[in-house]
Formats: structure tokens, sequence, C-alpha cells
């Protein structure tokens, strides 16, 4: 074979056959990045049309203008639901439901850090999975039901109260305050935090422990540089999945908070229902959704990949 450069030589089939195994490679790459594109579209279709497409309307009813009459227009663009947020009102709103979300998150961590270090400590497998399923009964029941549970519990004719009464420490009754909210936030996301550490937990080699206890430091020394180390992915990934939905609480603040200790979600409610105030209301919501992609990011930068 010649050219205008000179005389290549003629190559064998196999030689042919592997010049184009890369091409050939990189063409079935696309043929399955194609079909896999198709079988998610689906998917796609879904989160675009019921996710994306309503937080682009949240945000932009967030900079529109409600008239007078309490008609919220598309028009005359201005960021005054913003500047609402400066309020007294919406900023003790906000504290109480910063507080409570830090508080639910402390608390479920203190509580569940010692449960998922047992559980993933016991030897025998069907003790391992009778507290599993133990952790998981709660999700059988509905959220809404559970919480009135909660609320009479708390009541002062309800069976906490009594109890107290038959002892003669008097009556029982924290309904209707931030510690009936924080108690029903413990109890909603406790196993939020559970799962995440029992994962991390599992998976840690207890040989490691061992190692460090055969190199003469102590138990509590053993678990600072062993084990908490180790474990940190689902104490952050615990965190985030606590936090984010107890800052954005609507059914347990209204149930066990009354009107007088509104939440956020209870403040957004109120706007959109009541007050007719569709930017406030959008404004709030586009905070606290900041909020939740803050926390998701902080997630996957440092415990969603090694979870």
């Amino acid at each position: 074979m010649t050219t205008d450069f000179g005389v290549v030589p003629d190559l064998t089939p196999e030689q042919e056959h592997e010049s184009g195994a890369p091409a050939l490679e990189a063409a079935s790459e696309r043929r399955a990045a194609r079909r896999g594109f198709l079988v998610a579209l689906p998917s796609f279709a879904y989160l675009v049309i019921f996710f994306a497409i309503p937080l682009v309307i949240v945000l932009v009813y967030s900079f529109a203008t409600r008239n007078p009459r309490g008609i919220t227009e598309l028009r005359d663009w201005n960021v005054e639901a913003y500047r609402a947020l400066a309020e007294p009102l919406l900023r003790s709103v906000l504290v109480r439901t910063l507080v409570l979300a830090l508080l639910t998150t402390v608390i479920c961590l203190a509580l569940s850090y010692p449960f998922a270090y047992y559980m993933a400590t016991r030897d025998s497998e069907v003790v391992r999975t009778l507290l599993l399923i133990g952790v998981m009964i709660p999700f059988w029941s509905n959220f809404l039901v559970r919480t009135y549970v909660i609320r009479v519990l708390l009541s002062s004719s309800g069976p906490l109260s009594e109890a107290s009464q038959s002892i003669g420490l008097g009556e029982v009754d924290i309904a209707f305050s931030n510690a009936a909210v924080l108690i029903g936030l413990v109890y909603g996301f406790l196993p939020f935090m559970i799962l995440p550490l029992y994962a991390a937990l599992e998976r840690i080699d207890w040989n490691l422990v061992e190692a460090a206890r055969d190199l003469y430091a102590s138990g509590w020394k053993a678990f600072r540089r062993v084990v908490w180390p180790l474990s940190r992915p689902g104490v952050v990934a615990g965190c985030i999945l606590v936090f984010v939905p107890s800052f954005g609480a609507y059914v347990t603040s209204d149930i066990l908070g009354g009107a007088k200790n509104p939440l956020f979600g209870n403040y957004i409610v109120n706007q959109f229902l009541q007050a007719r105030d569709w930017p406030a209301g959008a404004a709030v919501s586009v905070v606290i959704l900041a909020v939740m992609l803050i926390g998701t990011l902080v997630y996957f930068r440092t415990g969603g990949r090694t979870l």
C-alpha cells in the first residue's frame, strides 16, 4: 500500500481488529449510555414535573407582589417578602425553630449512639435482627397517629400525669409547649439517627479496637481514636437526616405545640391558607429549602461518600 507520504505496510487482520477495538468500545459505551438515559427518562420527567417545576414556582412567587385585597400578582417584582424575614415576630419563630431542631439532633445523637453501638457489637445475629426490627416498628404505624398518642401521654389526664399523681409528685401537663414539641420531634426522628449510626458501626473492623487495647490504650482512648473516627460518617448522616426534617416540621409542632408555639412550617401554612400572603410563605419556604440544600451538600461532601 502506497500513499503520498511513502509506503505503508499492509496490516494483518489481527492488527486491523486491534486498531478498531477502541472505536468499537466507544460506540458500545455510547449505545449503553443512550439506553440508560431512555430507561431513566420516566424518573427524570417525574422529578422535573413534580419537584423542579414546583420549586421554580415557589421561587417566583417569593418575588411577587401582594395587593391590598390579598391577591398575589406576578408583576412588580421585589424582595419585600425577604426583607420581612428580619421582623421581630419572624425572627422569634426562626430562633425557636432552629433551637428545637438543634436540640432534637443533639438528643437523638445522645440516645442513639449507645443503642446503635450495642446493636453493632452483639455477636448474636438474632439479637441484632430483633433490635433492628424494634427500631423499624414505629414506621409501621401512621406518623400522625403516633403524634396524637404523644399528645395524650403528655396531657394532664394522661397516664404520665396519673402515675405522677399516684406517687405524690403532682400533675404533669406539658402539652402545647416547646417541651412537648421537642419530645415529639425526638420520638419521631430517633430512628433516622439510629439506622445510619448502626450502618456505620456495623462495618467497623473490631480487630482494630482489640489492637488498640493491646497497645495499652484505655477503653475511652480506643473509642476516641478508633471507633469514633470510623463511625463519623454515620454521625454526619444521622445529624443531617434529623436536623433537616426537624427544621421544616409542621405536624408535630401543630399538634403538640398549639398556636402559641409556631415553627417555620406552621408559619408557612398560615401565610398560604389564612393570611393569603403567598410571597411571604414562599420566601420562608425558599429559606427552608436553602437550609435543607446546604445540609444535603454537607452530607454528601463529608459523610455520604464514605458511609
